[in-house]
C-alpha cells in the first residue's frame, strides 16, 4: 500500500491511471469473493446490482439516473485478461503520448475517449439493437484507444520492436488494432464494446489534429478537474480549521533573499525557458522520431519525464 501510495503521489498519470483501474479491479474481484462464499457458491444479486451502478447502460432512463456511469464505467473491468491487455496497452503507449505532448494532457485524453465511446455505445446500443446484444458497457479500451491512436498520429514513423516481429512503425501497429476493431462487428460478439473502441480512436486522432491547429482540447478538461479539486481542497481545509487554532512557524529568513550556498537559487530564475534547454528537448525529439525511444540514454529519459510535466 505504501509502494502504491508513493507511486500514485510521485509518478506520472499514465501510473496513476493505472494504479486507479488495479485497486477498483481489486476491490471488485474480492467482494465477488467473499460474497460469492457467503452466497454458498452462486452469484448474489446485490453483487450484480452492485456492479451494474457503475457500469454504463444503454437504457436512455438508467443514464439518467446514474450519471456517474458516463465516468466510474472506464475504470471499471471484472475480467483478468480485460483489464491486462488494457493496462499494457496504456503503458506501453501513454509513455509515447506523455513523452510528446506532455503528461498534463494524458487524463483529458483518457476520459475524452471514454466519454466519445460511451456515445458510440449508446448509438449503436439504441439506433443497432440488431447487432449490440450487450445493455452495459465497462472498462477502459475506449479511453486506451483514444491514448493509442493519439500517438500515432503525433509519431507515425516512431519505432516499436515487438516480440517475433522485430522493428514495426506505430502507424502499422495503430492500424491493425482498429482493423481489429472493425472486422469484430460483424461477428457480433462485445459489438458494443468494440463501437466505442472506433469511437475512442476517432477522438484520439481529432484530439492531436486539433492540437497541432492550435487548439488544446485538454485544457477546459484539466481546468474542469482543477475548479473540482479546488473545492474539495477548500472543503477539507474548512473542516480542518474548525478544530481549533494550531501554531504556526514563520521562516525568520523569508523575503531577505537566498542564502549564499543555496543550490536552489532564484525560484523565478528556474521557470525562465532558455534556447539551449528547447535545442535539448528537440534533439531529443528527433532521436525518438529517428531511431526510437529505447535508444536514449537514462539521462535523455530522465530530461524527457521532467520537461513533460512542465
Amino acid at each position: 500500500m505504501d509502494d502504491m501510495k508513493r507511486e500514485f503521489s510521485y509518478g506520472n498519470m499514465v501510473t496513476r491511471i493505472i494504479i486507479v483501474n488495479v485497486a477498483v479491479f481489486v476491490v471488485l474481484n474480492l467482494l465477488y469473493l467473499f460474497l460469492w462464499l457467503g452466497n454458498g457458491g452462486d452469484t448474489p444479486s446485490f453483487y450484480l446490482a452492485f456492479k451494474r451502478f457503475f457500469m454504463l447502460p444503454a437504457d436512455g432512463w438508467e443514464l439518467i439516473t446514474h450519471p456517474w456511469s458516463i465516468i466510474t464505467h472506464m475504470f471499471l473491468h471484472e475480467s483478468f485478461f480485460h483489464i491486462l491487455w488494457n493496462m499494457l496497452l496504456m503503458y506501453w503507449f501513454g509513455r509515447i503520448v506523455g513523452d510528446f505532448i506532455g503528461n498534463q494532457r494524458i487524463l483529458p485524453l483518457y476520459l475524452l475517449g471514454g466519454l466519445v465511446g460511451a456515445v458510440f455505445f449508446l448509438l449503436s446500443a439504441n439506433f443497432l439493437p440488431s447487432i449490440v446484444s450487450g445493455q452495459y458497457a465497462l472498462g477502459a479500451s475506449a479511453g486506451v484507444m483514444a491514448i493509442i491512436v493519439a500517438a500515432g498520429a503525433i509519431a507515425p514513423d516512431y519505432i516499436m520492436r515487438l516480440l517475433f516481429l522485430g522493428d514495426v512503425k506505430l502507424k502499422y501497429i495503430v492500424a491493425v488494432l482498429i482493423f481489429l476493431d472493425i472486422i469484430a462487428i460483424p461477428a457480433q460478439q462485445n459489438t458494443g464494446g468494440h463501437m466505442a473502441h472506433l469511437g475512442g480512436a476517432v477522438l484520439g486522432f481529432l484530439f492531436v489534429r486539433q492540437l497541432q491547429q492550435g487548439t488544446d482540447l485538454s485544457r477546459p478538461v484539466n481546468n474542469f478537474l482543477d475548479s473540482i479539486s479546488d473545492l474539495f481542497g477548500s472543503l477539507f481545509n474548512r473542516n480542518r480549521n474548525r478544530r481549533g487554532p494550531k501554531m504556526a512557524y514563520k521562516n525568520p529568513n523569508a523575503g531577505r533573499g537566498s542564502r549564499p550556498g543555496n543550490s536552489r537559487g532564484d525560484v523565478s530564475s528556474d521557470n525562465k525557458p532558455n534556447s539551449d534547454y528547447q535545442e535539448r528537448l528537440d534533439a531529443i525529439l528527433d532521436k525518438i522520431k529517428q531511431d526510437g525511444y529505447e535508444t536514449l540514454t537514462e539521462e535523455e529519459k530522465e530530461f524527457l519525464f521532467n520537461a513533460s510535466k512542465k
